[in-house]
């Protein structure tokens, strides 16, 4: 193989290479979410709740869950993983009503389970 052969060949690898984390997203990262040992009340009985009915399908500590979308930085991003705008209304709306895959807990949780549901979600 000629040395321009090589030399092109390495450029193009290099491009792809770049192309790629242009497109996989190699911004920055969100900052990691609120310790355990740092949550309040409100929000320590929101994650009891979020174990309880939400971690069979989501992770709280990633973007890929088992069977919906991971919940890390929910809120610190503009949109939910749905399209919808990232705001209490429709999160609230998604937990009470479900959404595709995801069952109604409509009937499950009280409104204090909801709003400590809720407080632990902003702190992802």
């Amino acid at each position: 193989m000629s040395d321009l052969n090589v030399r092109g060949s390495s450029s193009k690898a290099a491009w792809l290479g770049a192309a790629l984390l242009l497109f996989t997203g190699c911004g920055p990262s969100l900052p990691p979410s609120k310790p355990l040992s740092q949550l309040t009340p409100a929000e320590a009985q929101g994650h009891q709740i979020f174990v309880s009915k939400c971690v069979r399908c989501h992770s709280a500590t990633g973007v890929n869950g088992l069977h919906g979308p991971g919940l890390f930085g929910l809120y610190r991003q503009k949109y939910l993983p749905s399209g919808a705008p990232a705001n209490d209304e429709r999160v609230t709306a998604t937990i009470l009503h479900g959404r595709t895959m995801m069952p109604a807990f409509g009937n499950e949780l009280d409104e204090q389970q909801l709003q400590d549901l809720l407080a632990y979600l902003h702190t992802l």
